[in-house]
């Protein structure tokens, strides 16, 4: 393609220049940068009409006798061709617009701006605008779609975003620029050209090549390029008959490709090696006119006469260029591996159908075997005219279109916002924030804490250019990178000091560079470039270096946690592959997790990295997701949070700054239109709830399951508190326990109702030995007697696991179990401690050292007893709760029974009795776990004294109750059979038949003695063994009972008899239905019996 470069002329003074063609050729128009409109009849013509826009104009376009400008004073403006008269503002913006351009038919205009935003202005009607908000930095470029449907758009935050324009939104963007501040400060203006016609390719200039990008698919199907071009290309723009294209680059070379070859059939270069900024073809494809920094424009003649070889062929063979439907796609895509001999070369050194191959090859798929023909050995040293057809063919190779790797994610501090941004956010986090300002005026960085008791603000000149920092609640570090005199540098603030030297300052060796730093309680690490973690000491002392798996992503730190994330390897097809490990410090160092995948939603990035405020590590992705390590799972990571689900736009953010597990709270900042915010006006934080992600969380179930999943996440933290040494919260542990079970009774409660009877069993499995004997008792209420039957053999199991456990352990979980549980727990622990105390003075008398071993069986001998007979009389419909909250016998007058509290525990919207007792009693004794069991008389007497008064309180409500589980307790009126208890042993037939004899007398009241004891005997048989056997020892064990009881009196020293006379009086003020008291410790009651 012989041209002819005409000598370049003055055409405005120094700075950027722009250049278009009018829509017939005749002229040619420049605007630069000092504010004038030029429009030439030629190149040699030195008398140029000319309008005064502003003082700078930065871009024009021209379409159907209308030319838009972008100038300094904020606006676009519209002017009538040639005559150059004001025809109105199109639109503003709050900062100069960089770049203005006609779409196809000139109806529309489109402009980009240093604010960040794009419009599109209908030109009949400027009120009629777009918005496009996305980007993160000021626009560099746009173009429209021919087809008027789509706009691309360039920026300085280095993306290149295809927008919908109807809707608003972003089609595809792709991580392709270098990262800038400003349009000024860019290497390259990256201006996008789409395709004439069709607008089958989008061409991005991407350093020193071109990419095409194939419209729908969007995938990258091309690259144009240049051996002998090694300057980033600033401008690109297509032929009219879209065949060819043309490009400008900062270094002044001008290049042409022929696409569909994807040969340079052009070279040329700038007289004076100045930036080429502007670039326009002339309608006829015969000319191109170009435009430098300096003012000066420039044209390249005589195109037209070297693409008449090319322009004259067939037109079908030029449709059929750009054609996905191509029938002979075949014979290049085919399976077989001998297809290269369908390209073997005649002994003319010419191509045998050589425009099929051309055809072929710009219709091929990713993942396709496509011929490498990207260079041509004979086309470097000449700038003559490569025609396609007649071109040698060099030996064909096969180049691999699998799946493609992925550029590997930069190393970032979390909590900063870009390090482009001259005023930004170096940190943000629970501590406080740390600014950085890098303007004209001032380099600083401003220090500033949530909590001013930690320290005041702090105002530093950051005259070494840091770019990174992190804050603690002892310390400020900061970090530069190296230059080409001087080192990276380490400084530290340690503010908390108590010496007068509160700075130090370390230089990295001359091939290190800081990628991420972090702080912790006494330490700071800092991760390199060459692959190392050192680990100093809060006041600047060596500690650690460590090699890493690979270049580091960023870091985090928490008391004594280290949290590291790098690349384990190469991504592929957006997937970024990420390592993590977790180490930890302090007396004992160890590493928690070693060289993990960290999991990332699909095609996504890392944005934040940190620890909860409790010390549980958690990440956020470019996608939304937060997730949060569960320890109690072999430190798996679980997703607890989707922002994305709460951005009302697509192009919304959250950018997250701290999260919580107690109270349970993700605290972020609203980004609108970027994914990061603004240094000001000051951002508002806001909270979300977490959410994890399970299934039907419409339904009633699938809400329940969420909550009690989320719950036992959360507290995860505690168990690893623990085991470091930390104190915990007994209270929040408590109330975190009592909120599970409570959760599980309700799904119970549900799953009964659903008549799910196996999945009741597998909910029992998860709850404490307390929480299972309320499941039994809602079990036989709701006549589900063989679901009742399996769970009190799980709460079997459960005591004899508790049982196996140690004598400690024991006691956890029986405070556990009370806290949990909920029901009649004062009662049982009144009833446990007073046996226990009997029990060790009677163990004291025989065996000393045998103490502790005999008084835990016993216990749980008695355990046992306790739950088989209160099971029992639930079964046997001897236990009812009436609204007067007494046990009841029941009966036969047809009388409605009332049903449990759990019954409509899951449908009632009103507070649960189990938060009732957790509010109203976390006061009280019964949220803290078991006491040691003490070890004198004296304090056994007391306690036991103190039992008895609150038993005796308490048998305001449930005396009934006690009679039936501990009779020595207040002895009721004597009858013939009391009489004869202790003179001689009964079988346990005769005991369950004393306690049953009014169940059978109420069912069948015309019974005679012989039939009622006939009807017993078959009740007795249709119990299980084991229930039997435990009739059998209490008949056994009533003597033992008896002295113990005995014992206990002469221990009180009658104390007891004028308590127990109080109590029968309370009991007949009841009765009396009369005003009762409430004392809190009868408040946990209320989970089992109902308060009308």
């Amino acid at each position: 393609m012989p041209c002819e470069r005409k000598p370049m002329r003055y055409g405005h003074s120094e700075g950027h220049t722009e250049i278009c063609f009018d829509d017939s050729g005749k002229f040619f128009v420049t605007c630069g940068a000092d504010g004038d409109v030029r429009i030439w009849d030629g190149l040699d013509d030195d008398d140029p009409k000319f309008i005064t826009v502003g003082e700078k104009v930065y871009s024009l376009a021209l379409k159907k006798d209308k030319l838009v400008t972008a100038s300094s004073n904020n606006t676009v403006q519209i002017h009538t061709f040639p005559d150059g008269d004001p025809d109105g503002i199109l639109t503003r913006f709050t900062t100069n617009a960089t770049h203005v351009t006609f779409n196809h038919s000139g109806s529309r205009v489109a402009a980009g701006s240093s604010d960040f935003m794009v419009k599109v202005v209908e030109v009949s009607d400027s009120s009629q605008q777009k918005t496009l908000r996305g980007h993160e930095a000021p626009v560099l470029s746009v173009a429209f779609d021919p087809k008027d449907d789509l706009l691309a758009s360039a920026s300085c935050d280095g993306s290149v975003v295809v927008w919908n324009i109807e809707e608003q939104t972003q089609v595809i963007s792709w991580p392709l620029l270098q990262k800038t501040n400003d349009v000024s400060n860019a290497k390259s203006l990256c201006r996008l050209a789409w395709q004439p016609g069709a607008g089958k390719f989008l061409a991005v200039p991407v350093e020193s090549k071109v990419h095409l990008y194939e419209r729908g698919s969007w995938n990258h199907v091309s690259t144009l390029s240049d051996d002998l071009l090694t300057q980033l290309i600033n401008v690109v723009s297509w032929s009219p008959c879209g065949q060819f294209l043309a490009a400008g680059s900062v270094g002044g070379s001008l290049n042409v490709w022929d696409v569909n070859s994807k040969l340079c059939v052009e070279r040329q270069k700038h007289e004076k090696g100045f930036t080429v900024c502007g670039l326009a073809w002339h309608p006829s494809g015969s000319q191109i006119a170009y435009t430098d920094t300096e003012g000066r424009l420039g044209l390249l003649d005589g195109l037209g006469t070297s693409t008449s070889t090319t322009t004259t062929e067939p037109a079908k063979d030029y449709d059929d260029l750009f054609d996905d439907d191509d029938d002979d796609r075949k014979a290049v895509t085919g399976n077989d591996d001998d297809d290269d001999d369908d390209f073997l070369m005649p002994a003319t050194g010419r191509v045998r159908n050589r425009g099929a191959i051309l055809d072929d090859e710009n219709s091929l798929d990713t993942g396709s075997l496509r011929l490498g023909q990207d260079k041509f050995g004979d086309d470097d040293d000449t700038g003559s005219a490569v025609i396609p057809a007649a071109a040698p063919l060099v030996p064909l190779r096969p180049v691999y279109e699998g799946p493609m790797p992925t550029p590997p994610q930069k190393a970032f501090q979390p909590g900063s916002t870009p390090a482009h941004l001259t005023h930004r956010f170096m940190m943000w986090n629970s501590v406080g924030i740390v600014r950085g300002y890098n303007d004209e005026q001032d380099n600083a960085i401003d220090v500033e804490f949530h909590d001013s008791a930690v320290h005041h603000a702090m105002h530093l000149t950051n005259s070494l250019g840091h770019t990174m920092a992190d804050l603690s609640q002892e310390a400020v570090l900061l970090a530069c990178p190296s230059t080409d005199e001087l080192a990276s540098k380490l400084q530290c603030l340690h503010f908390s000091s108590w010496d007068t030297n509160k700075e130090w300052m370390v230089d990295l060796p001359n091939d290190e560079d800081v990628k991420a730093l972090c702080l912790g309680q006494g330490w700071a690490a800092v991760a390199t470039d060459a692959l190392m973690l050192r680990l100093f000491s809060i006041g600047g002392v060596q500690r650690e270096i460590i090699s890493l798996p690979g270049p580091v992503v960023c870091l985090a730190g928490h008391g004594e946690q280290l949290l590291i994330i790098y690349h384990r390897g190469t991504g592929f097809d957006g997937e970024q592959a990420l390592g993590v490990q977790l180490l930890q410090f302090g007396r004992r160092k160890r590493q928690l997790i070693n060289c993990e995948p960290l999991p990332l939603s699909r095609k996504s990035h890392l944005s934040w990295l940190g620890f909860t405020a409790e010390g549980t590590p958690c990440f956020v992705d470019s996608e939304g997701v937060v997730r949060m390590l569960n320890r109690s799972l072999g430190n798996t990571w679980t997703p607890v949070c989707n922002t994305r689900e709460t951005c009302k736009s697509k192009s919304d953010h959250y950018w997250v700054v701290g999260v919580h597990e107690n109270p349970q709270q993700l605290r972020c900042i609203p980004c609108k239109g970027s994914r990061y915010p603004p240094t000001l006006p000051r951002p508002a934080v806001a909270i979300l709830p977490f959410k994890l992600p399970l299934c039907q969380t419409t339904t009633e179930k699938g809400q329940m399951e969420e909550q009690f999943l989320r719950s036992s996440l959360f507290h995860n933290h505690y168990s690893f508190l623990s085991t470091s040494g930390y104190e915990i919260d007994e209270d929040g542990l408590s109330r975190s326990q009592k909120e599970q079970q409570e959760l599980l009774m309700k799904m119970f409660a549900l799953s009964c109702k659903l008549e799910r009877e196996f999945r009741c069993v597998e909910l029992a499995q998860l709850m404490t030995q307390s929480v299972v004997t309320l499941a039994i008792r809602y079990a036989s209420r709701s006549r589900r007697m063989a679901l009742a039957e399996r769970l009190s053999e799980i709460a079997l199991e459960k005591a004899n696991q508790i049982q196996e456990e140690g004598p400690e352990e024991e006691e956890a979980e029986y405070g556990q179990s009370e806290v949990t549980g909920g029901c009649y727990s004062n009662r049982r622990r009144q009833e446990e401690e007073e046996e226990r105390e009997g029990e060790e003075e009677e163990v004291r008398e025989e065996e000393d050292g045998q103490e502790m071993e005999t008084e835990e069986s016993t216990e749980i001998r008695k355990l046992h007893e306790r739950l088989t007979r209160f099971v029992d009389n639930v079964w046997m419909g001897n236990v009812q709760v009436l609204g007067s909250g007494k046990l009841s016998s029941s009966s036969s007058s047809g009388q409605p029974r009332v049903t449990n509290i759990l019954d409509n525990m899951t449908s009632s919207k009103k507070l649960s009795p189990l938060s009732v007792s957790a509010g109203k009693g976390s006061k009280g004794p019964v949220l803290k776990p078991l006491a040691p069991r003490p070890k004198s008389k004296t304090q056994s007497t007391l306690l036991q004294m103190t039992g008895s008064k609150a038993a005796n309180k308490k048998t305001q409500n449930i005396q009934p109750a006690a009679d039936q589980q501990k009779q020595p307790d207040v002895p009721p009126p004597a009858s013939p059979l009391d009489n004869t208890e202790n003179k001689r042993p009964k079988t346990g037939f005769q005991l369950w038949l004393e306690e049953n004899r009014k169940s059978i007398t109420a069912d069948q009241p015309d019974l005679e003695e012989t039939d009622i004891i006939k009807e017993a005997m078959g009740r007795f048989r249709a119990l299980t063994a084991e229930e039997r056997l435990s009739w059998t020892e209490r008949a056994k064990g009533q003597t033992g009972d008896a002295a113990d009881l005995k014992k206990r009196k002469r221990a009180e020293g009658g104390g007891g008899g004028a308590e127990n006379e109080n109590g029968q009086a309370e009991a007949d003020e009841n009765s009396a239905k009369k005003k009762k008291s409430l004392d809190p410790s009868s408040k946990l009651a209320a989970f089992a019996f109902n308060k009308n």
